[in-house]
């Protein structure tokens, strides 16, 4: 049972991180009022929004999506460690 959360825990933060490293990459290339951009903002944002709130901008540079995709990793990380111990 743990080892199917686990891994259910582990595909969730791995599709997360791929949505944030597309969204990056596209606000390079696409318009913010893209389709795909404003369906990946109606996701991300009120993610990133807590971040924005406490990173300030670096030069027009926005750090969130690096903050994000660490804090998914370390949460990732602490609840399969947890859902492992207990299963």
């Amino acid at each position: 049972m743990g080892s199917g959360l686990a891994v259910i825990i582990r595909t969730l933060g791995q599709v997360l991180t791929l949505l944030i490293i597309a969204d990056s990459l596209l606000s390079f290339f696409m318009s913010p009022y893209h389709p795909i951009r404003e369906a990946l903002g109606r996701i991300l944002n009120p993610l990133y929004a807590p971040i924005r709130r406490f990173l300030p901008s670096a030069g027009g540079l926005d750090f969130s999506p690096i903050v994000l995709i660490l804090l998914v990793q370390v949460i990732e990380t602490v609840l399969i460690s947890v859902v492992l111990t207990l299963g």
